[in-house]
């Protein structure tokens, strides 16, 4: 691993803590390292206390921070005398350490020290490095671990086995290094678990757990072993995935993302790819994320046998008075496949598919120096249902109403679809956009929005684009079947044929070739909803907008008809805006010779409705959340006006 140390940088940080900065940045960029949020670090340092007195304080990296893009202000200040005086202690809960830790701050609005916060402090150096390299962990990870961690480190480092992070791993290292001098060793492993290198100097530390982590690389490469993936296309039967993620959300009880890799069919296809993956994580602290094991699937149903197991488990090491999490596996071997990632949205999914990618491929190494062996199945249960982690369960919390939940909108780039994304995806949802408009797909800047340009009317477009929905988040619940165009103003008599059938091709025929390619899906999605953004047209149509008001009558009916069909496993219901202004449709001139074809100013004009309000594209997008979630839930069939009160419509 090569040091990305800079000197013409680090003239650039003067003080202890933004050195301590720029390291701790150096260390997260190296994904092997830490992932989301793991590993930590600290830097021991004098700060003046109110009474202008020096303290010893330890800074070290705050709870929530990722070392990646920690800054200053990640780092809690805690006294160091206090953590000393508790590392002395025979006995002490993890909750009382925290609460006591929180006790020790001298800035009571920094973020909760790490939980390692008292290891930190006993170790006698200026610098504290703490990471769970990938390499070195792989190799703790096998038969005779420690005889290999010894063959390549020698007398270099201090093994220590595994004890579980807390108050419990602080006090035996404590009882280990008490009268041993640190300077004689470079590093600290502790089996199972991670590395922890030190110095009074921050480059020097750094630069010690690069060199570690190379010697790991070096004795490995020395094996010729080599990790295999694939870029191959395969055809995977989408309908399946979809089953399997609505099998999984079933268990969680609530809407999963599901995240598929099928870079990772090789590692799928192994003989014994059942037993590698079922015997614990790659370090303790990634079954908080993971779970003990991964679920092997070959089909949906068997992620019921995943169900049936981890009650086992759980009945197995329960002591009686714990809270048995929910029974959803967070990661599977879809056999001959690939690999499934399952989160309550898709960061998670996406956090739990970077710590799958690691865990394997440190399996295949694990594997390939003579067998991979994770910790005992009680140690991770206690890691697993640790005090720390049950007192969240308590705390619960609310989440975003449409969390986990996968929607398609049409017309996606403007106007009430961009409102209706917008808005779904605020409210917890994966959004895929459609739009013929191009912009589409850089529009969104995130993760869990993808924009698709699609012309509507192309069948093979829609399918595609229905096909990579499924890929991309593993399934569909919400349909807003909303793109269309008004077409010019033209009498019956005079109609153009192109213009009426290019209304009924945008305006109805594309929403049911979508239906048609999304019901499937829909069918097994969590709590389904279909949305039809129709018009006030058809209930009160307009002079010479038959071609519009046909179209969106055809929507209507069609919502109708689809309400019955789909029941009771999908909700369809219509809504029918009027007068919203601030879409593509109205442009300022055509708004301001409308108002003065009343005699009205443009304001009045736009509250030309009974309740004298205007309707935006983000009311309309609102209601549309609304009919997908849980106030619509008992509703299907309906039709809804949103203009304000329209005299002819009532």
């Amino acid at each position: 691993m090569k040091s990305l140390w800079n000197d013409s940088e680090a003239q650039n940080f003067k003080t202890p803590l933004e050195l301590r900065v720029y390291t701790s940045r150096l260390l997260g960029k190296e994904t092997s390292l830490v992932l989301h949020g793991g590993g930590n670090t600290s830097v021991k340092d004098k700060m003046a206390n109110l009474f202008g007195e020096d303290e010893e304080v330890l800074l070290v990296k705050g709870s929530g921070w990722d070392l990646a893009t920690i800054e200053g202000k990640g780092f809690a200040p805690v006294k160091m005398d206090m953590l000393l005086k508790m590392a002395e202690l025979e006995n002490l809960s993890d909750s009382d350490m925290v609460k006591y830790q929180r006790v020790a701050m001298t800035n009571p609005y920094a973020p909760n020290p790490s939980i390692e916060a008292i290891l930190h402090a006993i170790i006698p150096f200026k610098f504290v490095d703490h990471t769970h390299a990938d390499l070195v962990v792989a190799i703790t990870n096998t038969d005779n671990g420690e005889e290999k961690i010894r063959e390549i480190y020698g007398d270099s480092v201090l093994i220590l086995p595994y004890v579980m992070p807390g108050f419990i791993l602080a006090r035996e290292v404590y009882k280990e290094i008490k009268n041993r001098d640190l300077s004689k060793v470079d590093a600290i492993i502790l089996m199972n678990h991670g590395v922890f290198t030190y110095d009074d100097d921050a480059k020097k530390s750094y630069e010690k757990m690069i060199n570690i982590v190379t010697k790991a690389e070096n004795y490995i490469k020395n094996k010729n072993i080599e990790i295999k993936q694939s870029n191959e296309s395969i055809d995977v039967d989408l309908l399946k995935l979809a089953n399997i993620r609505k099998e999984v959300s079933n268990l969680k009880g609530s809407a999963m993302v599901a995240k598929l890799d099928t870079k990772s069919i090789e590692f799928a296809k192994l003989d014994n790819v059942d037993s590698i993956t079922t015997r614990g994580p790659l370090t303790p602290d990634h079954v908080i994320r993971t779970k003990k094991d991964a679920c092997i699937i070959k089909n949906p149903e068997d992620v019921k046998s995943y169900a049936n197991s981890y009650r086992g488990y759980f009945n197995k090491n329960d002591n009686g008075s714990l809270t048995c999490l929910d029974l959803a596996p967070r990661w599977g071997v879809w056999k001959d496949i690939g690999t499934l990632s399952f989160g309550s949205n898709y960061k998670e999914a996406s956090i739990i598919n970077d710590i799958k990618n690691h865990t394997i491929e440190a399996i295949e190494i694990a594997e390939a120096l003579g067998g991979y062996k994770a910790l005992p199945e009680n140690e991770i249960f206690k890691m697993e249902y640790w005090e720390l982690e049950q007192a969240k369960l308590k705390k619960g919390g609310s989440k975003p109403k449409l969390q986990g939940k996968i929607a398609i909108v049409t017309g996606g780039a403007s106007g009430i679809g961009k409102a209706c994304v917008e808005e779904l995806n605020a409210r917890g949802a994966c959004v895929v956009a459609l739009d013929i408009n191009p912009k589409v797909t850089t529009l969104f800047n995130k993760s869990n929005i993808l924009g698709i340009a699609c012309d509507i009317t192309n069948r093979d477009a829609l399918n595609n684009a229905v096909e990579k929905t499924v890929k991309e988040f593993g399934g569909i619940d919400i349909l807003v079947n909303n793109a269309g165009i008004f077409p010019p103003s033209m009498s019956i008599e005079d109609m153009d044929s192109n213009v009426w059938q290019k209304s009924l091709d945008i305006n109805l025929t594309s929403h049911q070739n979508l239906l048609t390619f999304t019901a499937p899906y829909l069918k097994l999605g969590i709590n389904s909803a279909v949305i039809f953004i129709a018009s006030k047209n058809v209930p009160a149509p307009g002079i010479g907008a038959s071609a519009y008001s046909v179209a969106k009558a055809g929507v209507t009916q069609l919502a109708r008809v689809a309400s019955m069909e789909l029941a009771p496993l999908v909700r369809v219901n219509v809504l029918h805006p009027d007068a919203v202004f601030d879409t593509s449709v109205w442009s300022e001139d055509v708004i301001k010779s409308r108002a003065e074809h009343y005699g009205l100013s443009v304001d009045e004009y736009k509250r030309r409705n009974l309740l004298k309000v205007e309707v935006g594209s983000n009311e309309v997008a609102n209601l549309t959340c609304e009919m997908a979630g849980d106030l619509f839930a008992k509703i299907t069939g309906a039709q809804l006006p949103i203009d304000g009160g329209n005299e002819r419509v009532i």
